[in-house]
């Protein structure tokens, strides 16, 4: 008899058997966890953390009571908003897009070091309004063990005045155990890089701006695409607006065809700078979490002087063209959230 056809989030369980090899790992933890609860609204954003909660949603609590919100502001770039809306239908759940204005609060705007704990405020607050007038009884959110240890993520502080649900952190999962899941579950973005928001790109103490942000915006576009063209794969990439200058950061391969390629880096320098109305930048390798305006640990040669960097000179020279106040902090440059 022909199996009925699924969509990827109502896909049956993994067997004992299976979690016993080791060949798939065990996600009962998780839904476990989701079961103890009342139906909840996801905070979506097609990545790897809110997808897995997703998926496991609907296997909790079938598509007609599971739903997905997407918080939509000018730090949401569309690519991303165009990849959530690919990943929800690819799981089999139903999407809500809404439009946010956390970069209207003040404390966001500032940008002085807690910036997360206004977005989150704002934005979490908003994706419960949609939950509650849907008929949902909260909000659960991709948060997973690994956040809850870091230093500072003044977000989840936020998520706690409201009473978010973290369930794979709850479930006991890290990061690479919930690539693992998602990857037993056939979801297509289960080794999709992390994307932050693009006023994660923005430096503490710079004014977090809408033209900021699409600033930053296109000037990824533009350092995507130059590798892109010589046919390398693109992951990792950043475009940190700092002071008054940025970085671009990218990651193997891409970051090692370019430093190769001393002419292409000098023009895509030059492009970013006049996108950016800033300069002079550099390239460096990409840093998770990369938090100072510096290029980082030395990592072989790079595309330019020294090891890890390249810097705009060795191109010919750019005329710095500062954005706008630079911010009592601006001297810092210290990128908060950055990832």
């Amino acid at each position: 008899m022909a199996r009925k056809s699924t969509t990827l989030g109502e896909r049956e369980n993994e067997s004992e058997s299976e979690q016993r090899t080791g060949r798939v790992p065990d996600s009962s933890a998780l839904l476990s966890t989701l079961s103890a609860h009342a139906p909840l609204a996801v905070a979506f954003s097609g990545g790897v953390d809110s997808a897995v909660v997703l998926a496991a949603a609907v296997r909790t609590w079938g598509r007609t009571g599971t739903l997905a919100v997407v918080a939509d502001s000018p730090a949401l770039a569309r690519d991303e908003l165009y990849g959530a809306r690919r990943t929800a239908a690819e799981i089999g759940a139903e999407l809500v897009v809404v439009a946010t204005d956390e970069w209207t609060v003040p404390g966001y705007r500032e940008n002085s070091g807690d910036r997360c704990y206004f977005c989150k405020r704002t934005v979490l607050a908003r994706v419960a309004e949609v939950a509650a007038e849907r008929g949902f009884h909260g909000v659960a959110t991709g948060t997973h063990r690994d956040d809850r240890r870091a230093a500072h993520r003044p977000g989840l502080r936020a998520a706690a005045e409201l009473g978010v649900a973290e369930p794979l952190a709850d479930a006991g999962l890290g990061k690479r155990e919930v690539r693992a899941v998602a990857a037993a579950w056939g979801l297509s973005v289960a080794e999709k890089p992390g994307t932050p928001c693009l006023s994660s790109r923005v430096a503490v103490g710079v004014p977090v701006t809408r033209e900021r942000l699409a600033l930053v915006e296109r000037a990824e576009e533009l350092v995507r695409a130059e590798p892109a063209a010589g046919r390398v794969p693109v992951t990792d990439v950043r475009v940190r607006l700092l002071a008054a200058d940025f970085r671009i950061e990218l990651g193997p391969p891409a970051y090692d065809w370019l430093g190769g390629r001393p002419e292409r880096a000098g023009a895509l320098l030059r492009r970013v700078a006049a996108a950016t109305r800033l300069g002079p930048g550099t390239v460096a390798r990409y840093r998770s979490g990369a938090v100072s305006t510096g290029p980082g640990p030395a990592a072989g040669p790079g595309p330019g002087p020294g090891r890890g960097q390249c810097r705009t000179g060795r191109a010919g020279p750019l005329v710095p063209r500062p954005v706008g106040p630079r911010g009592d902090g601006a001297s810092r440059a210290v990128v908060e959230g950055a990832s």
